[in-house]
């Protein structure tokens, strides 16, 4: 919504909600006792309109998470879930250099999978065994029945799942150029810019 109004493909309408906004973000500060804090967040800021960027007095970039950030955003994930005493998750954090969020979760429920695919594996050879000696088709397994996350299934996910982010990207490339001229304590405090770019 608040990308660039220069943008040539742009409807007028949507140029003018966008003014409206503005004009509205601008009057948030008028009343003394009533305090706005307006927080965004993306990851396309160079899309942003110029007196967006203007609006918002702090831009922070976040980058992708450290190993001990890492580690926290496993224990977030996987809080509920039954850990075999041997996942160390410290160890995980460890493999998933260069991951994000994201890719943290995909590789935990690629992880989940691997117990529920092993009991719909052994229900179906249950099922065919009971077929050969024409008996009654065994009882389906139950929640109860799932065996808990191992250090094995983190491994498989790990082979399964990779980082949907490369340091070495154009994206990156862009993010950080981005941040250092706009960021926290970025150039463009540094250096007078025209205000047309």
């Amino acid at each position: 919504m608040l990308g660039r109004r220069e943008n040539p493909g742009e409807h007028e309408a949507m140029r003018k909600m966008k003014n409206e906004f503005m004009v509205n973000w601008d009057g948030l500060r008028t009343k003394d006792k009533e305090r706005v804090l307006v927080l965004a967040a993306t990851n396309r800021p160079f899309d942003l309109d110029e007196a967006v960027i203007r609006r918002l007095p702090r831009r922070l970039m976040v980058n992708l998470p450290d190993a001990v950030n890492r580690e926290k955003i496993l224990r977030i994930i996987l809080g509920k879930e039954e850990l075999a005493p041997d996942v160390d998750l410290e160890a995980v954090a460890n493999l998933t250099e260069g991951y994000s969020g994201s890719d943290l979760k995909n590789l935990c429920v690629t992880a989940a999978h691997c117990p529920i695919r092993e009991i719909l594996e052994k229900e179906k050879k249950e099922r065919e065994v009971a077929q050969v000696e024409n008996r009654p088709s065994p009882a389906l397994y139950s929640s109860t029945d799932v065996r808990p996350l191992n250090m094995s299934d983190f491994k498989y996910a790990h082979e399964q799942v990779c980082a949907s982010v490369s340091t070495d990207s154009s994206n990156m490339s862009e993010l950080a150029q981005w941040n250092e001229l706009y960021g926290e304590g970025g150039s463009r405090k540094k250096q007078s810019l025209s205000y047309f770019m």
